[in-house]
């Protein structure tokens, strides 16, 4: 089943940029994503399997790294980006 994930990252942190743009290059590093930024989100549209743990793994690896963060995520059927 193809997915559509619209994620926001809210860093709470006053240095927010680095975690930002850190957060989206790695969520578009796998070539089996299609990835779209915005000014204010990111969509990744892929098989829903694939994309749920890509995002888990960069929302922990996130974490990990820069601690406190705020994500917003909007998950809708289909490939929206095609």
């Amino acid at each position: 089943m193809q997915v559509t994930v619209e994620l926001s990252k809210y860093p709470l942190d006053s240095n927010y940029i680095p975690p930002i743009k850190d957060f989206i290059k790695r969520i578009g590093s796998n070539p089996d994503f299609k990835v779209l930024t915005s000014a204010t989100s990111t969509q990744i549209a892929g098989e829903y399997d694939l994309v749920m743990t890509h995002i888990q793994n960069e929302i922990k690896e996130s974490y990990k790294k820069y601690g406190k963060a705020v994500f917003v995520m909007k998950v809708l059927k289909g490939d929206l980006l095609s």
